[in-house]
């Protein structure tokens, strides 16, 4: 698994309903099943990875987190994951509003574009970076909303969510040590994970 999924698998307390959106392969999914004892499914946009994870048993959706959320009734699971997923829906702040009609608590993972990289190579190259976690070209990408950790804090305000944990990462897995300062963990955190509930 991926070091995000590591993390949010951690945060997931065992036993509950959970809702992998934009689940990719089923990485999650099967985990959180297997060692976790949860009731978990997923809902993708990429058939492809749909087709493969169910026929390697998981219980995957095809469909898309900007309209099909509105479709569960609220309250149907204890956790509802967007991993590496935010940046590239339409509408992001309404898809973080269903997640929390339909969750109890939502956790979600995103690149921070905010990262000194980034900022190193745009101000440096004047063209579009990439990384590690960025990796495709700017006319490739299904990135069309990028935010920093300051940004994603900034929503969560203006949206009276509650932050009820937060950390940023970098891609081999080591935790940034400026977690508490939302200032530093902007600057060197390549990735971000939140746990957010309703205020």
């Amino acid at each position: 698994m991926r070091v995000d999924q590591q993390i949010i698998a951690e945060m997931i307390t065992p036993g509950s309903r959970v809702l992998d959106v934009g689940s990719g392969d089923g990485t999650l999914i099967d985990y959180l099943y297997r060692t976790r004892k949860c009731d978990a499914r997923g809902i993708e946009l990429n058939m492809q990875s749909v087709t493969q994870s169910v026929a390697h048993g998981l219980p995957v959706v095809h469909g898309d987190a900007d309209h099909d959320l509105a479709h569960y009734p609220d309250d149907t699971f204890d956790f509802v994951v967007l991993q590496r997923t935010l940046q590239a829906v339409e509408r992001p702040q309404e898809v973080l509003r269903q997640m929390l009609r339909i969750g109890r608590h939502a956790i979600v993972s995103f690149p921070n574009f905010g990262h000194w990289r980034l900022r190193l190579q745009l101000l440096t190259t004047g063209r579009m970076p990439m990384t590690q976690v960025w990796s495709t070209p700017w006319h490739q990408t299904p990135n069309i909303h990028p935010c920093t950790i300051r940004d994603f804090v900034v929503l969560c305000e203006e949206e009276n969510y509650t932050i009820r944990q937060w950390l940023a990462v970098d891609e081999d897995g080591a935790k940034a040590p400026w977690r508490r300062s939302v200032r530093w963990a902007n600057l060197f955190g390549e990735q971000a994970l939140f746990l957010l509930s309703r205020s």
